[in-house]
């Protein structure tokens, strides 16, 4: 079996998983040596089963929902089945765009690791927060992964969502720190390999759409904190704002404007994500006058 590059992704965000798989073969020399999957969340119904249900995260109880635009991070612990617990895996979230060659990543020494992912100390307050966003799987290491066990754990309390997916329930010494240029955060330069679109209200094909994102609040002093939580919009923001670097956003519409040149895309798609107010409603304008990339 051939490594594989998974992406998982929903409905919401799937026209970027389209071009992140369409970045990855493209930019790489070896596309020939590694499979391209994407993975939906609408197609496990474990993963739905449990909508509108209570389940476990950062000490708190949330309610699950198909609508978050991170409803597919379970996923994110299913490669190590879906390879029959063998070979290498990298799995990413779909706004991330590869840069460089993502068989570096697959090839290189993984030290006797179990999983490489970038560490983010501080994030969240978490002084040892590894960024799951992209990680590199040796599966044959990975044998007590099972997501629709452990999916199932946060809804019994056992276990919690924060905690799974900023792997602290592996133990430590199985991890590799991946380079900074493997999920490179807003940042592209001449290192970046993999670019990691990852701030939400600054997503390039999103500008001027409404917000459609929240942050979740206690009811403080009206119920238990662990009985009910709500959802609240942030009212300072609005609408998505522009991605303050012009490059990040000449490079996601160029990479889409090749996937429309090759039938990876038609018009009528771009215009239904635009119609859902997944994709600004100037894509097809912006796509008219983003310049061609330059050769891979």
């Amino acid at each position: 079996m051939k490594p594989c590059v998974f992406i998982h992704t929903n409905r919401q965000q799937k026209l970027g998983a389209i071009v992140s798989a369409y970045s990855l073969e493209r930019n790489s020399r070896h596309a020939d040596r590694f499979d391209i999957r994407i993975i939906e969340v609408e197609d496990y119904p474990f993963i739905a089963a449990r909508e509108g249900q209570r389940f476990l995260r950062g000490g708190e109880k949330r309610v699950w929902t198909m609508d978050d635009l991170q409803s597919f991070t379970p996923l994110r612990f299913m490669p190590p089945e879906l390879m029959g617990y063998a070979g290498r895996a990298v799995i990413m979230d779909p706004d991330i765009f590869a840069a460089g060659d993502v068989w570096e990543l697959l090839d290189r020494d993984m030290e006797g690791k179990a999983v490489w992912a970038r560490p983010r100390p501080g994030h969240n307050g978490n002084p040892d927060y590894i960024a799951t966003s992209v990680m590199l799987l040796d599966c044959a290491r990975l044998t007590h992964w099972n997501c629709e066990r452990h999916f199932g754990e946060l809804f019994s309390f056992e276990r919690d969502y924060m905690k799974w997916t900023q792997l602290a329930y592996e133990p430590r010494e199985t991890i590799g720190a991946l380079e900074p240029w493997w999920n490179d955060f807003d940042h592209l330069d001449e290192k970046t390999r993999l670019l990691h679109n990852t701030k939400r209200r600054t997503q390039p094909w999103k500008t001027g759409l409404p917000v459609d994102f929240t942050l979740r609040a206690r009811l403080l002093g009206i119920l238990p904190t662990d009985w009910l939580t709500r959802v609240v919009p942030i009212p300072a923001i609005t609408t998505y704002r522009p991605h303050p670097d012009p490059r990040q956003e000449r490079f996601f519409f160029g990479l889409l404007r090749e996937c429309l040149d090759r039938g990876i895309v038609d018009e009528a798609r771009i215009r239904d994500e635009m119609r859902q107010n997944h994709v600004r409603h100037d894509a097809l304008e912006l796509l008219e006058r983003t310049p061609p990339l330059a050769a891979a």
